[in-house]
Formats: C-alpha cells, structure tokens, sequence
C-alpha cells in the first residue's frame, strides 16, 4: 500500500475483496483514491463505486464533491457513521454484512436427488453451477482469488429450489477450488445470506453500508 491508502488489517481485508470482487465480475482493478478505493463500474445503473474501509476525511470529501447520481459510496461500517461525513443529499443504507470465514469451507456435501454440479473456471474466474435432471440452472455463484482474498459472490438459488442445501453446496464446491490454502475466504452477505454462512462458520466483521444520490 502507499501513503494515501488507509492502513492496518482492516483496509487490507477490504481492498483484497474489492480487487477479487473486480475479477469476478470482469471489472477494472480498483485505484487508491482520497484514502479508499475507486473503481469504474460503467453500469447502466452505476457508472462508479468508491469503497472505503472507514469513514474518513477522504469519504467525506468525496460526498461533497459529487452531486450526479450512479456514483455509490461504500463503507465497511454502520448507516450512522456514513451519514455522519456526508452532505444530507446521499440516501444512505445498510445492504448487508461484510464476512470472513476461519477455517477451511469443507469437502462439498451429496446433492440432494435430481440435481447435478459443475464448477467452471474462466480465466482467473471460477462459477459454480447446479443444475435440475432437466438441465435448468436454479443455483450458481462465483469466486475469483487474489494473493489476500478468495471472494465469494452473487451466490444465489431460485426460490422453487431454496432449503435443500444448494447454496451450501454452492459455496464448498467454490471454495474447494481456491488454489491457496492462504488466502482469506471473505464475501458480502444480505441479511438472509447472512443466517446460511453463520451456519457454516462465517463471521460479520462489520456492516456493509451504501450511500447514493437518488435520480431526479
């Protein structure tokens, strides 16, 4: 890190999940910018994201300076302290809980009858997917590593198909993949996601809080 990245093991953590998280969705690598990170999202609903693992000056500066929507502000932190360095114009809220896993994710268990498994690597990303006898998808997630961080993400299951451990199985076969026993297993959990990974071991480290400018 250089000077004008926020230290310790907390921003470690966060920019290791940023820079596996822009992997896993083919998106550019984040850049140092005001103490957090930048990175050119090009979405049609969000053309760039500032992540920060606290709620600095920098945060701050950042919130004053835009005023044009499709610009997200992130923060490993709570709704408060987000609001706490921002112009009243942000609409700030929590969409969820920044996790790590201690330990190892375990050998993928036995798929219930009547679906089959595949995990797929593309590049430097792996996707995961679980399929009916039919051969329709209900559940898939991805995972991409850096030297710090295996990142799961966008684990998701149809809702016909919830409660029969495909999302479990989701995340073992991903995390199965993982090339190095040394990287940190992190995600960032909805509230519901959140109540499975507790199951397997997963912690919250901290909230996970979005500030935006609604469109006029």
């Amino acid at each position: 890190m250089n000077d004008s990245q926020p230290m310790g093991s907390t921003a470690a953590i966060v920019k290791g999940w940023l820079t596996a998280r822009s992997v896993a969705r083919g998106l550019p690598a984040p850049v140092d910018d005001s103490g957090g990170w930048r990175v050119e999202t090009g979405a049609p609903d969000e053309m760039r994201r500032y992540v920060f693992a606290e709620a600095t000056d920098g945060l701050g500066q950042i919130g004053r300076s835009v005023s044009e929507p499709r610009v997200l502000l992130k923060l490993f932190g709570s709704e408060g302290e987000m609001r706490s360095v921002l112009p009243p114009r942000w609409r700030v809220k929590s969409e969820g809980h920044f996790m790590a896993l201690s330990g190892e994710m375990g050998a993928p268990p036995e798929l219930p009858s009547g679906y089959e498994a595949t995990v797929v690597a593309s590049g430097d990303i792996l996707e995961a997917r679980v399929r009916t006898s039919e051969g329709v998808i209900v559940a898939s997630g991805f995972a991409a590593e850096t030297n710090d961080c295996f990142v799961y993400d966008r684990i998701v299951t149809d809702e016909a198909h919830r409660r029969r451990g495909l999302a479990r199985a989701i995340m073992k076969m991903l995390g199965a993949a993982r090339k190095s026993p040394g990287t940190r297993h992190v995600l960032v959990a909805t509230e519901e996601g959140r109540a499975l990974y507790v199951t397997m071991g997963w912690t919250a480290l901290s909230p996970w809080t979005t500030a935006f400018i609604p469109d006029p």
